[in-house]
């Protein structure tokens, strides 16, 4: 692939943007590889947890609204804004968790690329926006539905429209991040959180993930039902046998996905 590298360890894929010459903004072949990418981790039974960060000390910084938004520009815009949303959506769907390792600046479709993974892990230096108010633009890559469930609509509303570039200790005390780390600890804190995730019940966690998607658009009836549905569909499972099997064995469950 021409913008991203995609590894694989252990059951962890990593996908780093690799635009570092433009501080990782998104061009029209990078959204196009993201979508696919996003699609094939979702088929793939053995990447048990999905890691998303940038190269050369920036996450991402955006569109790129110099080299292109779409590798087609006689498209319409509309058309165009769709196809960068499939890939929003793409991210959202996935069953594996998701960390954004976030380093240096992430901003506008960057920011949001990150706020649209399940965990958000950041450096001491990185810095965030919705920068898009400055560009004229109004906020993407479903960062209107997503800020509001992170920090609530008042705090949404400031970082939208005022589109002001925050600290990473900012956004830990807002709750935009999970956490942040001295930057040289950066890497061995998300290979641990990664390492966790990756030797947990794959189908257990996919359903967990999807309950708590779900959680601001039903309502608690709707929710206990799901949750029943849920917890059916693991005890049908080999991996809550082996789980019980390790409790009483007083031994780390061996999960397989099955």
């Amino acid at each position: 692939m021409e913008t991203l590298e995609v590894a694989r360890q252990f059951g962890i894929v990593t996908i780093t943007l690799n635009r570092p010459e433009k501080k990782n903004a998104a061009n029209g072949t990078m959204w196009d590889e993201l979508l696919a990418t996003f699609i094939e981790i979702g088929g793939r039974d053995d990447d048990r947890v999905v890691v998303v960060t940038g190269a050369g000390g920036n996450f991402c910084s955006g569109a790129d609204l110099t080299g292109g938004g779409a590798n087609t520009p006689q498209r319409h815009q509309l058309a165009v804004m769709r196809h960068i949303g499939d890939a929003a959506l793409a991210l959202h769907r996935l069953p594996q968790p998701t960390i954004a390792k976030v380093d240096g600046v992430a901003v506008g479709a960057g920011c949001n690329l990150a706020l649209g993974c399940d965990l958000v892990v950041a450096s001491d230096e990185a810095r965030f926006s919705e920068i898009f108010a400055r560009r004229g633009l109004t906020i993407d890559f479903g960062g209107s539905w997503l800020l509001p469930r992170r920090v609530g609509l008042h705090r949404a509303k400031e970082l939208a429209l005022l589109a002001e570039i925050i600290s990473a200790k900012e956004a830990e005390a807002m709750g935009l991040v999970n956490r942040v780390v001295p930057v040289g600890e950066l890497d061995a804190f998300v290979d641990d959180w990664a390492t966790k995730l990756a030797a947990g019940p794959p189908i257990a966690l996919a359903q967990t993930k999807r309950l708590l998607n779900n959680a601001f658009a039903v309502t608690l009836e709707q929710a206990l039902e799901d949750e029943g549905a849920a917890q059916t569909v693991n005890f049908g499972t080999k991996d809550t046998l082996e789980a019980m099997s390790a409790f009483v064995e007083k031994r780390q469950p061996n999960f397989k996905g099955n």
